[in-house]
């Protein structure tokens, strides 16, 4: 980042109020040394949609925070089809395996245009010999989206196709009722189903009227309908 961004994150002004890093390191009892010590490594990059952040088996050098957009994590099976094991927002960490000095597990892809802010192994490394406190109140919160990310992960692959797709966009429902739904062949990987099961049952949703399309790939959602879908049992 440059020296004003640095500024910036420290003030709370511009739009640095939103950084994940922030969210997720920087309390109310940080000093502003502190403050540096974590952001002056760090770089803020964007990627349009389909970009590959980092690749399955690559180096893990790197840690991503989501500071906007949406981010997929695809691992590919033996026999070439792919499977989405999480979706990554704003505030997420993306490549924790780079703490250990592993490769990456997965293959991390924006699914959005999307900004994100790159840290370096050794930030991290830095932190435990100098800041301990900083890296603990790090690994927790990581560890906490991490365990939520899971168990986000686990009500996707239960139930039925349509229990599973409610339950996928209410996690996808923007501040305004409204969702984004990603193709077709993604919402399938996602749930466990094939590209067709995924279209028959999102056109279902569509005639019954629990999502309305406004746009292209746009929605607006009913969410009443979709909460008692996505708790229905069988």
């Amino acid at each position: 980042m440059k020296r004003t961004q640095i500024d910036a994150a420290w003030q709370g002004t511009a739009h640095c109020e939103d950084c994940g890093i922030r969210d997720l390191v920087l309390f109310a009892d940080l000093t502003e040394p502190d403050f540096n010590l974590i952001h002056l490594p760090i770089d803020e990059i964007a990627f349009d949609t389909g970009a590959t952040i980092y690749s399955a088996g690559g180096d893990g050098a790197t840690l991503y925070t989501i500071r906007s957009g949406l981010v997929k994590l695809v691992q590919y099976l033996p026999d070439g089809t792919q499977r989405i094991v999480r979706l990554l927002k704003h505030g997420s960490t993306a490549g924790l395996e780079a703490i250990l000095g592993q490769a990456y597990e997965h293959t991390a892809i924006a699914l959005q245009p999307t900004q994100v802010c790159r840290i370096p192994r050794q930030v991290v490394e830095r932190l435990s010999r100098e800041t301990p406190r900083l890296h603990t109140q790090l690994m927790q919160r990581w560890h906490a989206a991490l365990r939520q990310a899971d168990d986000w992960l686990t009500e996707l692959s239960t139930g039925k196709a349509p229990q599973r797709l409610a339950r996928l966009i209410l996690q996808l429902m923007e501040c305004d009722g409204s969702v984004t739904l990603l193709s077709r062949e993604d919402v399938g990987s996602m749930l466990g189903i094939t590209t067709e099961h995924a279209s028959r049952t999102v056109a279902e949703f569509k005639r019954s009227g629990v999502i309305v399309e406004t746009g292209p790939n746009r929605y607006r959602i009913n969410v009443d309908q979709l909460t008692s879908i996505a708790a229905a049992e069988g």
